[in-house]
């Protein structure tokens, strides 16, 4: 029975980034691999297609002979694909032996509101493809409190409409130090989605435009007088209590270019695909292949990645930099060429000192100074010598 990804999520969640990073991570680790390109309006893939909907159907042409809008010619190319189904099979016959990666649209509405895309999927399940959904959602969510409950949701809408194993995995995580300001909680807060009721001074405080600690002031006193109740305080309580109440989503995280990252994924989205427990007979599994199903180096922990990509990013990156330059310098002295490295930066005192006239002569000559002095002073026995020119 061959696996299959169904990778979704919504648009800029980085879905043919993940399907360029993940073919190549699987060819590296000796696992045969294809993608196949499900969205008709992705015209720029940088993966090799195995195969292409485009082919099948172009948007473009859709858009002008039905006088449709690009959502609209995204709907019609996939009910278009439903009733040539048998392109997609025809296609898939050739690949039977690779693990599949399928580039789905990012329309939310495809998966949630309109039924070809459950269809397509029950389809590829009906013909042998032993599926998972793989949801990704930019980490950028977390920033906002009202994004990260509305993520909340649609993860929780997903899973109850498509029913397979799904992971959802919040993508770009090495950018959001960068990109959005400190976290009020803890990574693994997001991730684990725990007590949500701590998120709605929070939910409150974006919505009134203000920041919990104002809330906080102006909550009654003497000075200030208490602020009426949001009338989105009901809704947000009814939401947190919603989602609690199911228990079913959990995020794992991911850095695209941290081979580390990628490792603890797959693990993760094989788990839960049953690929750990065997393919196919006769698939000849590589040593790299049985060691990523023996859950090969470990599975790290969201407070490892915590650390890596929020609280000390800069020196795991100089670190990083450096054992990259060990490992060239390495190789270099194992090629026999001559070994090679950077001089590090001098400080801007210490160079601009070496920069004045007779600097370096100078302390040349207050280091030999301190030596002679020094030296006396282990030889002192007592006993003065006066030398006489």
């Amino acid at each position: 029975m061959p696996f299959a990804q169904l990778v979704i999520g919504p648009p800029g969640a980085g879905k043919s980034t993940y399907c360029d990073g993940m073919h190549q991570f699987l060819t590296a680790v000796g696992r045969k691999c294809a993608v196949v390109n499900l969205d008709p309006a992705n015209d720029k893939t940088s993966y090799p297609c195995a195969l292409d909907i485009r082919d099948l159907v172009s948007l473009e042409e859709v858009m002008e002979q039905e006088e449709l809008g690009p959502n609209g010619g995204v709907m019609y190319a996939l009910e278009e694909l439903q009733e040539n189904f048998e392109w997609l099979d025809e296609g898939l016959k050739e690949l039977s032996d690779s693990y599949i990666l399928f580039d789905c649209p990012g329309q939310v509405e495809l998966f949630t509101h309109h039924n070809t895309m459950p269809n397509l999927f029950h389809r590829l399940e009906k013909i042998g493809f032993r599926l998972i959904v793989v949801h990704l959602l930019d980490s950028l969510t977390l920033s906002r409190p009202t994004l990260y409950i509305s993520s909340l949701l649609l993860c929780l809408r997903s899973m109850l409409h498509l029913p397979f194993p799904l992971v959802n995995v919040l993508t770009k995580i090495d950018n959001l130090a960068k990109n959005s300001e400190p976290l009020p909680f803890n990574l693994d807060y997001y991730t684990e989605v725990q007590d949500l009721d701590y998120m709605l001074p929070y939910l409150e405080a974006e919505q009134n435009n203000t920041t919990v600690q104002n809330m906080d002031h102006r909550a009654g006193g003497q000075d200030f007088p208490k602020l009426p109740e949001s009338k989105f305080t009901a809704l947000n309580e009814a939401l947190i209590q919603l989602i609690g109440d199911f228990g079913l989503v959990a995020f794992e995280t991911l850095a695209i270019e941290d081979k580390v990252s990628m490792t603890n994924l797959l693990h993760a989205v094989d788990r839960a695909s049953g690929y750990v427990f065997g393919t196919d007979k006769g698939t000849n599994d590589s040593v790299w292949q049985v060691a990523m199903q023996e859950v090969w180096g470990g599975k790290i922990d969201v407070r490892d990645v915590q650390e890596r990509w929020i609280d000390r990013r800069d020196e795991f990156d100089e670190m990083e930099r450096k054992q990259m330059e060990d490992q060239k310098a390495e190789e270099a002295r194992q090629a026999g060429q001559p070994e090679v490295r950077r001089v590090p930066e001098q400080e801007p005192s210490k160079r601009e000192d070496s920069q004045k006239p007779g600097g370096d002569d100078e302390d040349l000559e207050a280091m030999q100074a301190a030596f002679l002095k020094e030296q006396a002073k282990k030889n002192d026995n007592g006993i003065k010598t006066i030398r006489k020119d």
